[in-house]
């Protein structure tokens, strides 16, 4: 099977102006960096994944500027919906690649797609409002994750916001879990031998985490990271760390994850 490589970036928090602060950094010029790093990377990727919180809160002008910034990327992006995001603006305001809808609902963004022989789920893990900053999969939702989370069929990715396990930090664990998360994973275990991965954002940070052979991926945010240290009751914003995005190789049977990071243009 040919090479596959894609990238993956997250919570890029763009706001409804230009000068527009999230985490003591402006978000605008971050989402545009790293535009222009992924067009320049020495390797052509075939996507980007968008794991979620494309804006910090659901306004048109905050998304015309994420879909004038995201439309200047020389391949598709796809995107999950983030706790700061409606599934509803994202259908409305940005363009994603080709793919299939699992529900015509606008108030629901859960699709699949296909590249080079693999398979790649999109789940929509946005709680109601009261919830916030949890995750939790409907019941539509955990029946596609059933229906795609079989022993047999191609290499299957799936991609969501929210992680589904703790992460052994206090707070993080305490407040920006998918509700249902234990759920999510148990109803992926069929399907683990052929699973490339989980890729999520949500936590703003890059990690790694492995249970029962299933591998869940998070990348940096574009614009600010949280510090979640085990012993962290209160997660805060971490300003000594970059701003990142995560490239990603499918090749020789492997899944290789490459954390990179970027000067913010300030």
């Amino acid at each position: 099977m040919d090479p596959l490589y894609f990238v993956h970036i997250s919570d890029s928090h763009i706001g409804p102006t230009a000068d527009y602060q999230r985490h003591g950094h402006r978000a605008l010029p971050c989402a545009q960096r790293v535009v222009e790093l992924i067009n320049s990377l020495p390797t052509r990727p075939e996507f980007v994944i968008h794991t979620g919180d494309v804006v910090t809160a659901p306004h048109p002008d905050s998304y015309a500027l994420a879909a004038e910034v995201f439309a200047a990327l020389d391949v598709p992006i796809y995107y999950a919906t983030g706790n700061h995001d409606t599934s509803r603006d994202i259908h409305t305001y940005l363009n994603l690649g080709d793919r299939e809808d699992f529900q015509s609902d606008e108030d629901v963004l859960s699709y699949a797609f296909e590249c080079k022989g693999e398979r790649f789920v999109a789940l929509d893990g946005r709680a109601p409002d009261g919830l916030d900053p949890h995750g939790l999969l409907s019941d539509a939702q955990l029946d596609v994750l059933r229906r795609e989370a079989t022993p047999d069929g191609p290499p299957l990715t799936v991609i969501t916001h929210f992680p589904a396990l703790p992460l052994n930090s206090p707070w993080m664990d305490a407040n920006m879990l998918m509700i249902n998360g234990e759920e999510m994973h148990r109803t992926l275990l069929p399907a683990r031998d052929r699973l490339r991965g989980v890729f999520y954002g949500h936590i703003h940070q890059a990690r790694h985490s492995v249970r029962d052979g299933i591998t869940y991926v998070a990348a940096a945010s574009t614009v600010g990271q949280f510090t979640s240290w085990p012993t962290d009751e209160r997660v805060v914003s971490d300003r000594e760390a970059a701003a990142g995005y995560s490239f990603v190789q499918y090749v020789n049977g492997q899944v290789i994850v490459q954390h990179q990071t970027f000067e913010r243009p300030e």
